[in-house]
């Protein structure tokens, strides 16, 4: 039987690509010990935030890309439109997110 895709199950996909692109500096910086950018410091995106605000930080949006990327529609890793579409999401939101950080870590 064969599932139909929505819209927004493609929408979900996209976006869980960049909710995972989002928890990757998050994550590493904290787990590292080293404090980064979040939206939890003042001011917002451009303060440094403790490497604990870090880790949580990094933990929620891998939560979010798992409830968009697992719990929306029927995610396969063996459809390549699926794989497209939230790899677009990463792949975009990981240039934005070069671009952001990189002006204050020096990488523009």
């Amino acid at each position: 039987m064969e599932i139909i895709m929505r819209w927004y199950h493609y929408l979900a996909y996209f976006l869980g690509g960049a909710f995972l692109a989002n928890a990757l500096p998050h994550l590493g910086n904290g787990i590292s010990g080293h404090p980064f950018q979040s939206p939890f410091a003042s001011p917002p995106g451009q303060g440094l935030s403790s490497a604990t605000i870090n880790v949580l930080w990094g933990l929620f949006n891998l939560a979010v890309a798992y409830l968009l990327l697992c719990r929306v529609g029927k995610f396969e890793l063996r459809n390549s439109w699926h794989v497209v579409v939230a790899g677009t999401g990463f792949v975009l939101f990981s240039l934005i997110l070069a671009q952001s950080f990189g002006r204050f870590h020096g990488g523009l």
